[in-house]
């Protein structure tokens, strides 16, 4: 059986994606989860902008919140979906504060 070349794997990826796209439902899922991900990876680059800001490594961010070391480094390295306690210990240990601001609409 001959080997299919990545380029081809994520061709035909994208082509059965966009047919995907065309249905509404789809689509609409799509997208939130799009948003979704976008913004837990604002938080964690954020997060670890203020870590690299603060000198502190890794590890240490990890030790000043009682967290394996391991475990914060895959969160700010892996695709992951941290727990919301774990974030907002980070952002506590980094001195920030996260804030969830909701966007004025024409019925607010």
């Amino acid at each position: 059986m001959p080997k299919t070349s990545t380029h081809r794997v994520g061709s035909r990826h994208k082509e059965r994606r966009a047919r995907r796209l065309e249905d509404p439902a789809f689509r609409a899922e799509y997208e939130r989860a799009r948003i979704e991900i976008q913004q837990v990876d604002q938080i964690i680059r954020t997060l670890d902008h203020l870590r690299e800001e603060a000198g502190y490594t890794k590890a240490d961010l990890a030790r000043l919140i009682g967290k394996d070391p391991a475990s914060v480094r895959r969160l700010f390295t892996a695709a992951a979906n941290p727990e919301l306690k774990t974030v907002a210990a980070l952002a506590n240990a980094l001195g920030a504060r996260i804030e969830i601001v909701g966007e004025v609409g024409p019925n607010s």
